[in-house]
């Protein structure tokens, strides 16, 4: 049996044991609130865990890589402010403004591969500088004022349903489904699990792996931009500040649904199974009156547990 299908195993007993607490995780939650398993509220978290889920899919590429991406939030929180000044300042058609957005978010990815591939700046330090660049950049243009009254039709992409599931909830289904047919049954996504397990291997091997690496990167900076546009139609509003923390979040729902830190392995499958754990503890605990704190220790908790349990999986294949 090839080391590669002995790793697919190893996953799916990750991903099968994480399934099994989440289920046992919403039963609980369920007696803990008569609130928590109505479809109102149900549908309403998915409105809500839809930005860190499109960031937390392209993360799991750009984890699997070997890399970490830093900047999501801050990328997030630009796309947002250019958004509203396209539009409202530039005077803009607001598609228009929050397509151009999307591609400055876009190119802001492109920016984090090209210093890591191009320099071989490690993707921590990388990210962590243009963390601090993009946020600035929109600190500085927004000059710490927020752009309001957007219209009505533009709110149906953050606040609006169809078919009775949120708008968002849509493009975080069909980000997911696409993104796993390409992770898990394409050249492509068998280069990013290559370059993860090996990347010297990989490039020897004739792998392009700076070009895998800046497209992933580009991807993960078109998924915050996306979920920044998603951000403003939902709280209706702009802010500098917008997307502070979510590369936590995402990082947690990875590496919780059993994506290696050190690369070379992960599914997008566990990583929404992560996001649905994370999602349900923040709101069942807030239900049964859980303070915020209390649920932060909790989700640690969890995460060093997943990471325990992914060493000792990995001990067991060596």
């Amino acid at each position: 049996m090839s080391l590669h299908n002995i790793s697919w195993r190893n996953l799916l007993r990750h991903e099968t044991i994480l399934a099994i607490v989440a289920v046992a995780l919403l039963i609980l939650l369920a007696f803990q609130s008569s609130q928590f398993f109505t479809g109102a509220n149900l549908l309403n978290q998915g409105r809500l865990m839809t930005e860190v889920g499109l960031v937390a899919i392209i993360m799991t590429f750009v984890i699997i890589t070997g890399g970490i991406d830093l900047s999501v939030g801050s990328i997030l929180g630009l796309t947002a402010i250019l958004t509203g000044v396209f539009w409202q300042n530039l005077g803009l058609p607001l598609v228009l403004a929050a397509c151009l957005a999307i591609a400055v978010g876009t190119f802001c990815g492109f920016v984090n591969g090209f210093v890591i591939t191009r320099f071989g700046v490690p993707p921590l330090i990388a990210t962590l500088a243009t963390l601090a660049l993009y946020r600035g950049l929109a600190e500085g243009i927004s000059q710490a004022r927020s752009v309001r009254g957007y219209p009505e039709w533009f709110y149906v992409l953050g606040q609006g349903s169809l078919l009775g599931v949120p708008t968002q909830l849509w493009i975080l289904i069909a980000l997911a489904i696409l993104a796993s047919i390409l992770l898990a049954a394409t050249r492509i996504g068998r280069s990013i699990y290559a370059i993860g397990a090996n990347e010297v291997a990989a490039f020897f091997s004739g792998l392009p792996v700076n070009r895998t690496k800046i497209a992933v990167y580009t991807a993960s900076g078109f998924a915050a931009a996306l979920a920044g546009v998603i951000f403003v139609s939902r709280v209706s509003t702009t802010r500098s500040d917008m997307g502070t923390g979510l590369e936590l979040d995402a990082i947690t729902a990875v590496v919780l649904g059993g994506t290696s830190i050190y690369g070379g392995r992960g599914s997008v499958i566990g990583t929404l199974i992560g996001l649905v754990v994370i999602q349900s503890l923040k709101n069942g605990l807030s239900l049964a009156g859980v303070k915020a704190e209390g649920t932060a220790v909790l989700i640690g908790l969890m995460l060093i547990g997943a990471i325990l349990m992914t060493t000792v999986l990995n001990k067991r294949l060596a």
